[in-house]
This record gives C-alpha cells, sequence and structure tokens, in this order.
C-alpha cells in the first residue's frame, strides 16, 4: 500500500464533495479558522471507508502515517475529520502505538468536534489495557490543557457495563470545581450516558456531590433520570 495514495484519494474525493455554500455554514457553526469544504459528516466516513478498501494499510505503522498526515497537512477541516475516522481501523483498536496520535489530536485539535471524535478510541484502548490507561487518565484529569481534561472525563462514555465507576467518579471529582462549559458539559454527559446502565450510581453520585456539581453537570446527569 501506498500511504501517499490513500491520502491522496481521500483528499480528491473530499475535494470533489465539497459545497461552498455547506462549507460557510459549517466554519460559521464551528467557530473554526481553518476552512471547511462542505462536505457531510456520513460523506466523509464513506469516502475514508473506500479509500482504506482501496489502499489498505498493511501495518499499523501505514497507517499512522497516513492519519498524522492528513491531520498535520489538513487544509480544511473535513481532511481532519478524516484523519481521525482512519484511527477506527480493526488493526489499531486496542494498539497503544496510538496513544500519541490521540493526544495529538486532542491537543492540537482543541476544539469538541475533533476531541470528542477520539473518544470510543481511548475507551477501546483503556478496556484492553486497564493498568496502563487508567493511571494515564487519572493524570490527563489533572493536566492543565482543558481539552485532554474533557477526553479523561469522556473516556468511558461506551463503556456500560465495564465502567470503572471508581476511575469515573476520581476524573469527574478532579474537575467539580472547574468553570469551563466545556468541562461541566461533559460531567454531566458521563453521567448521562452511564445512567442509561445504572441509574442508581449516577443519583448516589449527583447527591453525594449535589453542593460541587454545577446546575449545568446536574441538569444533563439526571436528564435520564427524571423521566
Amino acid at each position: 500500500m501506498s500511504t501517499a495514495a490513500l491520502v491522496e484519494s481521500i483528499r480528491s474525493k473530499l475535494l470533489a464533495g465539497g459545497d461552498a455554500e455547506r462549507a460557510r455554514g459549517s466554519q460559521a457553526y464551528m467557530k473554526s479558522e481553518m476552512p471547511s469544504l462542505g462536505v457531510r459528516v456520513p460523506e466523509v466516513r464513506r469516502i475514508v471507508r473506500s479509500a482504506a478498501m482501496e489502499f489498505p494499510p498493511t501495518s499499523p505503522e501505514e497507517l499512522r502515517t497516513a492519519i498524522l498526515t492528513l491531520w498535520r497537512e489538513a487544509g480544511a477541516r473535513e481532511e481532519r475529520y478524516a484523519a481521525i475516522d482512519l484511527t477506527g481501523l480493526r488493526m489499531v483498536k486496542e494498539d497503544l502505538g496510538m496513544l500519541p496520535i490521540y493526544e495529538e489530536v486532542i491537543r492540537t485539535g482543541a476544539w469538541w468536534d475533533l476531541v470528542d471524535g477520539v473518544s470510543h478510541r481511548i475507551c477501546a484502548l483503556l478496556l484492553a489495557h486497564r493498568d496502563i490507561m487508567t493511571p494515564l487518565l487519572l493524570r490527563w484529569a489533572n493536566d492543565a490543557d482543558m481539552w485532554i481534561r474533557r477526553a479523561a472525563i469522556t473516556a468511558q462514555l461506551g463503556a456500560k457495563s465495564t465502567t470503572d465507576t471508581v476511575l469515573l467518579a476520581q476524573v469527574i471529582s478532579a474537575n467539580l470545581a472547574d468553570k469551563e462549559f466545556f468541562i461541566r458539559k461533559a460531567i454531566g454527559w458521563s453521567l448521562r450516558e452511564y445512567s442509561k446502565t445504572d441509574p442508581e450510581w449516577v443519583r448516589r453520585f449527583v447527591e453525594e456531590n449535589r453542593a460541587a456539581l454545577s446546575p449545568l453537570s446536574k441538569r444533563e446527569a439526571t436528564r435520564l433520570l427524571l423521566t
């Protein structure tokens, strides 16, 4: 497989599928300095799947090269979406070698759509490598970078019954005093998602932390508990 061929295939198809009017609206909505091509997210995913089938990476190293090329050289936001979509290929689902890439995406992407795009990937690494990922996420929960802290909070969104509630409580508790909207939203989101699996645990956590939780976090956390 030629890494260059995979990257070029994705870029050319994204460019061909652009819509100038949609691009202006998308860039404004995302409050992004990086231009948009106006390609819908489902279409980006289709393009990535098609290109990866036509030019399949033969190793995790080749895949990482393609991902970083798309990410670092992106001239449009959809190229960064495509880079994130490439991280979903099965060959790297449980590969700790992807961790530096996810961290780069979070730190340099520094916006909710890009940061949240790798949350399920981080969850997969946690489920496969708890001994390594648990202490790392605890460090992330206290990082100076708000987006790294958000990633620590949202890292178990897809874990359901395999959620480590001790870890969940710890990463949330480390950020209860944070006034940032995106942190408070992440706290509420992670609790709301886990309430689908264990509503009583979430009720208890909210009650025990009622004074510290922001109104936004409480509202989001209990949204499904009120129905």
